[in-house]
């Protein structure tokens, strides 16, 4: 039984494999990080911006 789940397993995740183009996953992981990047840069952003506007009104 043990075997016939590893190669079930390996099956799978050959197919897995086959049907997944690598450069799509990478594609898909650049994009995301890009999103986080923007998402964190216009965070800061806008934390610069009220601490200044914070020290201004003092």
């Amino acid at each position: 039984m043990l075997k016939k789940t590893n190669l079930l397993t390996v099956f799978y995740l050959l197919i897995i494999s086959m049907t997944l183009s690598s450069c799509e996953a990478i594609a898909g992981i650049f994009k995301a990080g890009m999103g986080v990047g923007i998402f964190i840069v216009i965070a800061i952003v806008a934390v610069v911006v009220f601490i200044v506007m914070r020290v201004r009104k003092k």
